[in-house]
């Protein structure tokens, strides 16, 4: 889980360059590949970090490696408990 989180952090400087348009794009070309390839796995990483992004940017509030890890975990069909204060709201 770590190396995943690892890799949405890696993609944090490059989207947050990003205008919304190209945002827009990426979520377009992320779904088109899901399409065909029917494999969230290898999307996984950069739609996380395209969904922080727009957190960001909606709501002003940025996702904690945290939360991202509970979204991974119940991705790969497991249960994640979170602590009150780990930003299960968001």
């Amino acid at each position: 889980v770590n190396r995943e989180v690892q890799k949405i952090n890696n993609f944090e400087i490059e989207i947050q360059n990003l205008s919304d348009a190209q945002i827009q794009e990426r979520v377009q070309k992320l779904i088109n590949q899901y399409k065909i390839e029917q494999n969230f796995d290898t999307i996984l990483a950069e739609s996380f970090a395209l969904t922080r992004e727009a957190s960001k940017r909606t709501l002003g509030l940025r996702h904690f490696d945290t939360q991202l890890m509970g979204g991974i975990l119940l991705h790969k069909g497991k249960i994640a408990e979170m602590k009150t204060g780990e930003g299960k709201t968001l």
